[in-house]
């Protein structure tokens, strides 16, 4: 069992259906489906979060996008709010597995992604954003690219001693290139770096 774990976040075939279009939408879902090849062959957990609010449960909109399909084991979890921990399983299947150490991408980066990077962080878990396996569209007050950037940006690093927050493990942002995923016991490789149905 690692203690490490992919978490994908909202990346529902709805999210792309809007009028303000993803920005690097096929160019993000390429990067997330690498990782999630990575995490599978080092034999870690790969975790989906699928927000209720896009479409409904069992809606296709609802549906992880078809270049991220689900595997046999991996797990899947609904959700109703921005944070992927509020009212969900999400913590208990974590502590089950024995997972302290999330490496985390999806949509829409300031709404769920952010969220649920910070929550993660406040309940403990070393926190790996990885900064271009995240998007979002849009704003009236910012693109799409600047968004990123900027939480890129503002969350490393956060939530450490440096922060005011003596105690709190913290959140990395790395590029994907940059993250390297333990193997399970025995296989020796090193850790990230940081700075089932629904």
């Amino acid at each position: 069992m690692s203690e490490v774990a992919l978490l994908v976040v909202d990346a529902q075939v709805g999210v792309f259906q809007g009028p303000s279009p993803v920005y690097r939408a096929e160019e993000t879902l390429g990067c997330i489906a690498a990782l999630t090849a990575r995490a599978r062959a080092a034999g870690l957990e790969v975790i989906y979060v699928q927000d209720d609010d896009i479409g409904g449960c069992g809606t296709p909109e609802w549906e992880l996008h078809p270049l991220l399909a689900p595997r046999p084991g991996d797990l899947r979890v609904r959700k109703l709010a921005a944070d992927a921990f509020y009212g969900t399983r999400l913590q208990g299947e974590l502590e089950a597995r024995g997972v302290r150490h999330l490496v985390v991408s999806g949509f829409k980066t300031q709404f769920c992604v952010d969220a649920t990077c910070r929550r993660a962080a406040y309940l403990g878990y070393r926190v790996t954003l990885v900064a271009d396996a995240h998007s979002t569209s849009d704003s009236p007050h910012l693109s799409a690219r600047q968004i990123i950037a900027h939480h890129n940006a503002l969350l490393d690093g956060m939530n450490g001693p440096a922060h005011g927050f003596e105690g709190l493990v913290g959140i990395g942002a790395l590029p994907a290139g940059e993250v390297v995923f333990p193997s399970r016991p025995g296989a020796g490789a090193s850790r990230p770096t940081t700075g089932g149905s629904p």
